[in-house]
């Protein structure tokens, strides 16, 4: 018969370590996350729910919004920086960011 010898504290950290990647690679981002996305709705005003590309975010009276590069209508193209899906910044932005021509 054969044995294997397993050291324990190897095999303690070796099952932490994968305990920790599995846990990083499940949470939800804690920095603030970017991307290009279209505008698919809108409040009238600014402040309230937007939906961007499929992502629903919440633009507040701190949101700060740029339009220099067109207006923030349904269908155009935006940059969005939000943290846990409240928009810190929210700028048009040219529509070959969103893959449009």
């Amino acid at each position: 018969m054969n044995t294997v010898k397993v050291n324990s504290s190897s095999a303690l950290k070796s099952a932490f370590l994968l305990a920790a990647s599995c846990l990083l690679l499940n949470s939800p981002a804690h920095a603030d996350e970017e991307f290009y996305g279209t505008v698919e709705s809108r409040p009238t005003q600014n402040a309230g729910v937007w939906i961007v590309n499929g992502q629903q975010l919440e633009v507040t009276d701190k949101t700060e919004i740029d339009q220099d590069d067109g207006p923030l209508i349904v269908g155009s193209c935006v940059e969005v920086e939000h943290k846990k899906g409240v928009v810190k910044e929210l700028e048009s932005v040219k529509s070959s960011k969103c893959g449009k021509k």
